[in-house]
């Protein structure tokens, strides 16, 4: 997967999923190019649980073939 594409199909999902802005949904895109991860959000955890799973039920990158299925997503207790 390309970069540019990567980087596309990341802020779509992110604009769709958790309603960010462009500018949000690409800082986190640029994040989990660069590092592998980025934190979405820090909430109770019905709620990370619920966009864990329509991270993972957004579906594949449909502009590329190979393309498997979604994006991961886990959920972890907050460090205090």
């Amino acid at each position: 997967m390309t970069t540019i594409t990567r980087t596309t199909y990341v802020i779509e999902m992110l604009q769709k999923v958790f309603i960010f802005s462009m500018e949000q949904a690409l800082q986190h895109a640029q994040e989990v190019d660069a590092l592998g991860r980025t934190v979405l959000i820090v909430c109770e955890l019905p709620e990370a649980e619920f966009g864990r799973d329509q991270v993972q039920a957004y579906g594949r990158d449909w502009r590329l073939p190979r393309s498997k299925g979604s994006m991961s997503a886990v959920v972890e207790p907050v460090s205090e």
